[in-house]
């Protein structure tokens, strides 16, 4: 009789926890979702997506250029002082972030610095957009004098310098390190590039909910916390956070203005998404330019379109959500400390800080203490559960062993 009323009791719960999570939306019960919210949770996944090398960069998933890559990424006698690389400012223990408001020495303008988990599903690259490839990208702090203040010249000489980098750039372009200088530097950065693309993130708890759902898996569905599942309904609803943050990288890669001042002292103003098309349009490394490696031209369709206009002063990227316990403090000046402190902005938006052409989709969202902590739970849930591993280091071309 007892096993009876085990089995009864346990049987009823499970019939609970899938009308809690499948059945219709009710005032009374905000925790589950209508068929609706189910269709846009899974718009959100799967993840991770399916990975496309990038046709600009001919040595995109080439395992010699991914190791060398890895080596330049981490290598000081690029900058001018020989003790700043790429990892000084994007540490692989804080998400490929550096943990401070502002950029150490960033000459145009005062930005956080972003991840790099995920860089691969990027469209437009830096706050403003002012690069339209990784590779492009990844060259820029290494020429930047506020940042690594290197140069094409201090850049083909490590390379030539060293038999092992010598040996992979071989590998990977198929010629010895004796180009010019100017095509050596464009070179690294691809390399760079293509090993910044193998940096993915792992699932999250709101990947294994997502899935979970998908496959009415009601076990593995329950493991997933209330709280986020309060927060979730907020995010697709009463916030319209999800037009913005949409997909499974949870960005739709566009800019926007949030009203987070773009006002900086001693600088004056960052013009945002503005000054970033007049930058990419300018620059030599842009994918309408001769180092772009696609020959049937089809990556330049978003570049050759695209023009400053007034709406764009003051816009920012719209950041991808994922990691976000790994990468504060948050914005694109760094001016949020904590994600209850973003949650608060968007309860609390003061809509007079948009400007006449801003994201009017944007209104305060007044919600309670427990709705800010649902929120930020949810927000939590898109990062891994565990500490993340240290980057695996790419096997070196057997042929390039020497050290």
């Amino acid at each position: 009789m007892a096993f009876r009323r085990t089995e009864h009791h346990r049987g009823r719960r499970v019939l609970a926890t899938l009308l809690f999570l499948l059945a219709p939306a009710a005032a009374a019960e905000p925790d589950r979702f209508s068929a609706s919210e189910l269709e846009r949770i899974a718009s959100h996944g799967p993840w991770p997506t399916a990975w496309m090398r990038d046709p600009g960069n001919r040595v995109s998933a080439n395992p010699a250029a991914v190791h060398l890559g890895y080596r330049l990424f981490f290598e000081p006698r690029l900058s001018a002082n020989g003790r700043v690389a790429c990892a000084t400012c994007h540490d692989p223990a804080r998400g490929f972030q550096d943990g401070r408001a502002t950029a150490r020495g960033l000459t145009d303008g005062v930005r956080n610095t972003p991840g790099l988990f995920d860089v691969r599903q990027q469209r437009w690259f830096g706050w403003d957009g002012g690069h339209d490839n990784l590779w492009s990208a990844s060259l820029r702090p290494i020429l930047d004098q506020g940042e690594m203040g290197g140069s094409a010249g201090r850049t083909a000489h490590v390379l030539r310098g060293s038999a092992a980098l010598a040996c992979h750039y071989r590998q990977a372009f198929g010629k010895a390190p004796t180009a010019g200088d100017s095509d050596l530097l464009v070179n690294v950065a691809k390399a760079i590039a293509s090993w910044q693309e193998t940096l993915l993130s792992p699932p999250a708890p709101f990947d294994h909910f997502r899935d979970a759902l998908e496959r009415k898996d009601v076990a593995a569905a329950a493991a997933y916390p209330a709280a986020a599942r309060r927060g979730l309904k907020i995010f697709l609803g009463r916030g319209q956070c999800a037009t913005c943050h949409a997909g499974p990288n949870f960005t739709n890669g566009e800019f926007g203005d949030i009203g987070v001042p773009f006002f900086i002292k001693p600088a004056g103003v960052d013009p945002g998404r503005q000054g970033g098309i007049k930058r990419l349009l300018a620059n030599p490394w842009n994918l309408l330019g001769a180092y772009n490696d696609d020959a049937t031209g089809g990556n330049t369709t978003g570049t050759k379109f695209v023009r400053p206009e007034h709406r764009n002063f003051g816009e920012f990227k719209v950041p991808t959500l994922r990691n976000l316990t790994l990468t504060a403090p948050y914005m694109h000046n760094g001016s949020l400390a904590t994600l209850r402190d973003v949650v608060r902005h968007y309860s609390d938006l003061d809509e007079d800080r948009l400007h006449a052409d801003g994201e009017r989709i944007l209104r305060p969202l007044n919600l309670s203490e427990a709705e800010n902590a649902d929120l930020v739970a949810f927000l939590e849930s898109l990062s891994p559960a565990t500490p993340l591993p240290p980057p695996v280091v790419p096997a070196p071309v057997p042929a390039c062993r020497a050290p």
